[in-house]
């Protein structure tokens, strides 16, 4: 099929589609959401996974509320404080953590004040419902009772709370163990057997950029990682033999794990489609928490599944590994600026074998490109022919059609998996690079980079080989510079460090194939002057 376009032709779709599949990918198609039978892991267990669809009986009848909390509740004044380095936590007298608040500016929003990882609408975290319509009505009404009011933990202290709910012939009981780190364990008891849910709580809702996915997540049996995107989720999903859930957003996530393999995990939508997780509980209910940034040395010494919470889409294969070693680097460097810079030299290395053969791939092109015409024109009556006598062409010589598009299609997950890594890693928060870039997961508040980017894109472009034929095509490659720029004025200063970083290997890369062909064709040149001259001697 390709060979009905010619080389100009090939690379514009090529960078069409490198550009489309870059900037529409989270947008167009997003992880999909397993209400639709679906999952982005290619591994699917459907024996511990079904599907039911909502009936009358848990329709939702507040906007706020998920599709299982019916039942108005009454004051929920703070009961216990918990305050250390990181965070100030607070449970409320319906014993939910009402609040959780970072202290660390950097990781403030847009609006300047400190980051609250608590969402004020909708189900909290350690929130219960008990099945028993009657039961429920009365415990949405009865205050929680503390043996702890305030408590200050150490840097690496913990400290433990007893919230207690007497109800009528049941006594309700939630044993806290709150650590430094931001995680907890936890225990529900109950006096007599009931059935209950409890709630994993909205996402945080800090900062949410373009192309960011939010929403819950089950990571479930062997690796299976299940999205419920915001505004995307329908019916109701179950699963056994769960590892963790977690409500997230870009940096932040709100996470329940170390239960039994039993438990049933349910996630259902609210009226404005956005996921709500809970958990079957029993008599003596046992798990752990966490509520915090998705930073990964802190979530793998907590618990190393937990490092699965850090969610890079379709790619992670290749962003996990890349993560770490932007990690390693980060170590050795003690900058995520220069981390940023050095993982970019290390991926031109690998990538160099692919770079180059493209590049040398439409060097040749370009040389035969008049001759191609001249065949085009020749047989343009007789299409077999011409394609005949064009592939020969090539192949005489030695170049490949594909040549040119191929490398670069094949280098997109490794650039798409960079993308992911660095609009997605929370340790860039407040980390600054140099003179003017004081954060690098913000965008560049002078908008140098971005320039500096399209300028050094528009610069590639200019050096790279190209025959346009069609005045409009070439009109359109070359505003696609202007296009980036633009775009990347919102993005992260780090992803466009990397970006702008990778165009300067690549002008060199160019630099030097372009001077190899140069003095090829001049050696070319001087040999066939020396051929006439020894003709006429």
């Amino acid at each position: 099929m390709l060979e009905k376009f010619t080389p100009n032709q090939r690379l514009l779709v090529a960078v069409a589609l490198s550009f489309v599949f870059f900037i529409g990918y989270t947008t167009i198609f997003p992880p999909t959401a397993a209400t639709k039978s679906e999952t982005n892991s290619t591994k699917v267990n459907q024996a511990k996974t079904t599907e039911v669809q909502p009936t009358a009986s848990n329709a939702v009848t507040d906007g706020n509320a998920s599709t299982a909390s019916v039942v108005k509740t009454v004051s929920t004044d703070t009961l216990t404080t918990i305050t250390a380095k990181e965070f100030t936590l607070k449970i409320d007298t319906l014993g939910r953590i009402s609040s959780v608040i970072l202290s660390n500016t950097k990781h403030n929003g847009k609006d300047g004040k400190l980051a609250e990882l608590v969402s004020s609408a909708g189900a909290k975290p350690l929130q219960i419902r008990f099945t028993d319509a009657a039961l429920n009505e009365i415990a949405a009404k009865t205050p929680f009772t503390s043996d702890m009011s305030n408590i200050t933990l150490g840097e690496n202290g913990k400290a433990t709370v007893v919230l207690t709910q007497n109800l009528p012939q049941l006594t309700l009981t939630k044993t806290l163990t709150f650590y430094a780190d931001g995680h907890y364990d936890a225990k529900v008891a109950l006096s007599n057997e009931k059935r209950y849910s409890l709630y994993l709580g909205q996402h945080p809702q800090i900062i949410e950029q373009m192309m960011t996915v939010v929403g819950n997540m089950v990571y479930s049996g062997d690796k299976l990682t299940t999205i419920f995107q915001d505004k995307d989720v329908e019916g109701r999903s179950l699963f056994t033999d769960v590892h963790f859930v977690s409500a997230f957003d870009q940096y932040y996530a709100s996470i329940i794990y170390g239960f039994d393999k039993s438990t049933q995990v349910t996630v259902e939508r609210d009226t404005n489609s956005n996921p709500v997780t809970y958990l079957e509980g029993s008599q003596n209910f046992t798990f752990n928490g966490y509520i915090g940034p998705k930073e990964h040395k802190a979530l793998e010494a907590i618990n190393p599944v937990l490092v699965n919470a850090i969610e890079y889409g379709w790619f992670t294969f290749v962003a996990a590994p890349i993560f770490k070693i932007l990690m390693w680097l980060h170590g050795a460097l003690g900058n995520w600026g220069w981390a940023i810079i050095a993982l970019t030299v290390i991926i031109r290395i690998f990538l160099y074998p692919l770079t180059h053969k493209g590049m040398v791939s439409m060097q040749k092109i370009k040389e035969i490109a008049p001759r191609i015409k001249e065949v085009q024109e020749k047989y343009k009556g007789d299409p077999a022919r011409m394609n005949a006598a064009v592939m020969e062409m090539y192949k005489k010589h030695g170049a490949n059609p594909l040549g040119g598009c191929l490398p670069l299609l094949l280098q997109i997950p490794v650039f798409f998996a960079i993308y992911r890594v660095l609009l997605n890693a929370v340790e860039l928060q407040g980390a600054p690079w140099i003179m003017w870039v004081q954060d690098l997961s913000r965008m560049d508040p002078y908008y140098i980079l971005p320039i500096l980017m399209g300028a050094t894109m528009y610069y590639q472009q200019k050096i790279t080989p190209s025959n346009f034929t069609d005045p409009l095509q070439e009109k359109i490659f070359k505003f696609l510079p202007v296009i980036f720029t633009f775009f990347f004025f919102t993005f992260p200063a780090g992803l466009v460090l990397y970006w702008f970083v990778n165009n300067l290997f690549s002008i060199a890369q160019q630099y030097m194939v372009n001077k190899q062909f140069e003095a090829a064709r001049a050696a070319r040149h001087e040999a066939h002057l020396a051929e006439k001259h020894h003709e006429k001697d």
